[in-house]
C-alpha cells in the first residue's frame, strides 16, 4: 500500500471509495473549499478501514452526501455565521439526497466512528486552533490543556500525535506544519 495508498484503503473498497471521491471533491471545491475535500476524504477512508466497512453496502452517491454532512457538521457548516455556509437543505438539493436519507446516513456515520461536535480529526484549522478538545491530554492520570504544559512535554504530545501541529504565526521560517489531532482508529 505504502505510497500510492497514504489514506490505506483496503484493497476491496478502493474502487467504490474513488468513485465516493469523484463525487466529493469536485462538490467541494465547488460548494465548500480544499480544506473539506480532504477531511471528507479522511472520514470516508476512515469509513473503509472500518471493519466491516459499511461502504461495502449502499448507495456511494448517498455516502458521498452523508460524508460530507458530517463534515459540515463538525465545522458549523449548517451556522449561517460560518462560511463557508450551506443549509442542510442546500446540501439535500445540491446533492440530490433526501434530506431525511442523508441525516440518517450521516447519523449511522457519527455512530459508527463515534464522531461528536468538534470531532479534533475532522475539524478544519480555523476552527482547530480555538478547539479546547483538540488540546485535552492526560498527564499523570489528570486531563490538562496541553497548551498549559511546558514546551517540551507539548513537543512529546505533537510527537505522538495527541494535540495538532498547527503553523505557528510566530514562527520566523515560512514552513508549515500539517494538522494531525491524535487519530483514533478503533477497529482497525
Amino acid at each position: 500500500m505504502g505510497y500510492g495508498n497514504p489514506l490505506r484503503i483496503p484493497e476491496l473498497l478502493r474502487r467504490d471509495v474513488e468513485q465516493i471521491f469523484n463525487l466529493t471533491d469536485p462538490f467541494c471545491v465547488e460548494h465548500l473549499d480544499a480544506e473539506y475535500a480532504q477531511l471528507v476524504r479522511k472520514l470516508i477512508a476512515k469509513l473503509a478501514r472500518k471493519r466491516p466497512s459499511p461502504l461495502a453496502r449502499g448507495d456511494l452517491r448517498i455516502w458521498a452526501a452523508a460524508a460530507i454532512y458530517v463534515v459540515g457538521g463538525v465545522n458549523f457548516l449548517f451556522d449561517r455565521t460560518q462560511r463557508p455556509h450551506l443549509t442542510g437543505d442546500d446540501l439535500s438539493a445540491l446533492t440530490r439526497v433526501p434530506k431525511s436519507t442523508l441525516t440518517n446516513k450521516a447519523k449511522l456515520i457519527r455512530d459508527v466512528l463515534r464522531i461528536g461536535q468538534m470531532e479534533p480529526e475532522f475539524c478544519r484549522q480555523e476552527l482547530l486552533a480555538s478547539n479546547p478538545l483538540a488540546w485535552m491530554i492526560s498527564v499523570g492520570g489528570f486531563i490538562v490543556d496541553a497548551r498549559a504544559m511546558p514546551p517540551e512535554v507539548q513537543a512529546e504530545a505533537r510527537r505522538r500525535g495527541l494535540i495538532p501541529d498547527l503553523p505557528d504565526p510566530m514562527r520566523k521560517h515560512g514552513g508549515e506544519t500539517a494538522a494531525g489531532g491524535g487519530e483514533r482508529d478503533d477497529n482497525e
